[in-house]
């Protein structure tokens, strides 16, 4: 006699456990998410991060998957933040030629754009009436997702609540950048690419090298740079104001 197949619930029951199962969801998640973007000529509304993250979520709810049998496979990606946060070393060494001539406006333009991202956030939270935990969150956002969940660890707010903020922020400045850098007349690539590393970090910096590769490469110096300054001085700021 034959050897038995197994019944097609045998199967799912075996692959819905195994982590294998999320590392390709979140792969062909953002596959997904990239094609329709692509589709889309690349609109900024159609965001893969985005799309990915939707789809993802809609997923495990629907195949009723806890986060944290979902995360036993997605931590084969969570685990190259790290080696993301040691690569931010390539741009800036790349971008610190850009800087000539032009020290003084993008040093204010980074700092400015650091402390308003920080100030608006935590501000409207308090006035929303959040509690402390997510107060912590909004402070580390500011800075692109792996540095931000290291800063949180600091100065004692939730790494994974902060990695939430970060991926948030930098969704909607992608997204959005565009229209916010037309609506004030921004129009030299240098300026929207530095505007768009330091407030949607990874995520506008892939937008930025997209459309223009000066664009892209600014960005990337704005996040490096960004993420350098907020790890120093974020939990400086934190301690100073009690948090």
């Amino acid at each position: 006699m034959g050897r038995e197949v197994p019944a097609i619930t045998e199967i799912w029951v075996y692959l819905s456990g195994s982590p294998l199962l999320a590392l390709i969801l979140t792969l062909a998640a953002y596959q997904l998410g990239l094609w329709i973007y692509e589709k889309t000529g690349r609109n900024p509304l159609a965001n893969p991060v985005a799309i990915a993250t939707v789809t993802i979520a809609l997923t495990i709810s629907a195949i009723d998957m806890p986060y944290a049998r979902y995360f036993e496979g997605a931590q084969f990606v969570h685990f190259l933040l790290g080696t993301a946060t040691v690569s931010l070393a390539v741009p800036i060494y790349r971008g610190l030629s850009g800087l000539k001539g032009r020290v003084i406006p993008l040093t204010a333009a980074l700092l400015g754009g650091g402390l308003t991202s920080i100030l608006c956030a935590v501000l409207l939270g308090r006035l929303l009436g959040l509690d402390d935990l997510l107060i912590g969150g909004l402070y580390a956002k500011s800075v692109t997702a792996p540095i931000a969940m290291g800063v949180a660890e600091r100065i004692g707010a939730s790494p994974t609540l902060t990695a939430v903020f970060a991926v948030c922020t930098g969704v909607l400045g992608a997204a959005l950048g565009r229209f916010v850098l037309d609506a004030v007349g921004s129009r030299a690539w240098w300026q929207r690419g530095f505007a768009l590393g330091t407030a949607a970090h990874g995520i506008g910096t892939s937008r930025a090298f997209s459309v223009s590769e000066e664009a892209g490469t600014y960005s990337s110096l704005a996040m490096g740079l960004h993420g350098v300054a907020g790890a120093v001085l974020i939990p400086w700021a934190a301690k100073l104001l009690g948090v």
